[in-house]
């Protein structure tokens, strides 16, 4: 079996001629320093000696910023790098993330030549009202005209979407899961918003003009988008911005979050609220009182039954007097579930 391992170089800001109200990019990468070719070798040389895996599938991906508006000698810096290790046969493809205002025919056969597989577009929204009041100067038009560029010439389209933006709602975001389910991209990433120091948001927050969401709020919006490109066999690969030593806990006193919904297992708070869901609705189905419930699922998927800190078994018993109990079975497939009333009440 492949098992798939990305080399992450991140170019903070970069050729980027927006300045979003929620970004930081030096605070999200955590890289300070403007991305050289050696530090790009140097990266990819290390991640390399510490793959001892013979069936892996490795890919570099370029993030951070906004790729292609990078000057063209510098784009074509980086991608030649890693095209070497492709000629040699040590990774498998490159992946960017960019603009969608900055993707065309002319951009699309350059990354084409560099055997780039996969680009993934910062959509934000759907809804252009939000997307100027991100400061993001680009409109959904763009998102819709690039993705089918990016699909016509044969690259794996990925979106990235964010929830909890000012003046969103639930409702727009909804739209903007709908709207993107409808440009057919074969991955997305979910961000909740978090203010960051040094951010236009940070501003507002403090003005008391942008209020974030809280964990809760964030969680049940991302759990009905995560329900939606589930539905349609979109890969989620993200929920959440990834842990890192900038981006934790808001009373670190380094951490480089303000405010906003962080939790150090985002996804799992939404994976578990989706398993309590899955099992609350198949005990209200039955007529009668539910004693103990046993859910047989891959041992993968345990952490995400039981839940963070053992929410759902916690959360089950206090509020319908129900044990939970855990059956983990190699043969039941990822995500998937088997769930059996094992006792009720006379």
């Amino acid at each position: 079996m492949k098992h798939n391992y990305i080399i992450p170089i991140f170019v903070p800001h970069l050729g980027c001629p927006n300045d979003c109200v929620f970004c930081n990019q030096k605070s999200i990468s955590g890289q300070k320093n403007n991305m050289t070719k050696e530090e790009a070798k140097k990266i990819i040389e290390e991640y390399l000696k510490s793959i001892k895996d013979e069936n892996a599938e490795i890919e570099v991906a370029f993030f951070g910023g906004s790729f292609t508006a990078i000057e063209e000698e510098k784009q074509n810096e980086l991608l030649s790098l890693a095209y070497e290790y492709i000629k040699e046969g040590k990774i498998k493809s490159i992946r960017i993330s960019t603009r969608p205002d900055y993707i065309d025919k002319k951009i699309l056969k350059r990354l084409k030549k560099y055997k780039v597989k996969t680009i993934e577009l910062g959509v934000q929204s759907a809804n252009n009202f939000i997307l100027e009041k991100a400061g993001r100067g680009h409109t959904f038009e763009d998102v819709k005209k690039a993705s089918k560029l990016i699909r016509r010439y044969g690259f794996t389209l990925g979106h990235q979407m964010m929830v909890g933006l000012p003046e969103s709602t639930r409702k727009d975001e909804i739209n903007t899961a709908k709207e993107l389910i409808k440009l057919k991209p074969k991955m997305v990433r979910i961000y909740p918003v978090l203010v960051l120091k040094g951010t236009k948001l940070e501003k507002e927050l403090k003005e008391e003009k942008y209020k974030p969401l809280s964990i809760v709020q964030a969680v049940e919006t991302c759990k009905e988008l995560v329900r939606m490109f589930a539905d349609k066999k979109i890969d989620i690969i993200r929920v959440g911005l990834q842990n890192t030593d900038e981006i934790t806990d808001p009373n670190n006193e380094n951490s480089e979050v303000v405010a906003g919904p962080y939790h150090p297992a985002f996804r799992q708070l939404v994976e578990s609220s989706l398993w309590y869901d899955a099992i609350v609705e198949k005990i209200k189905k039955l007529n009668v009182k539910v004693k103990e419930v046993e859910v047989t699922i891959n041992p993968i998927d345990t952490n995400n039954v039981i839940g963070h800190k053992k929410e759902n078994i916690i959360k089950l018993k206090q509020t319908y007097d129900v044990d939970l109990r855990i059956n983990p079975d190699k043969k039941i497939k990822q995500g998937k579930s088997k769930i059996e009333i094992t006792k009720t009440f006379d």
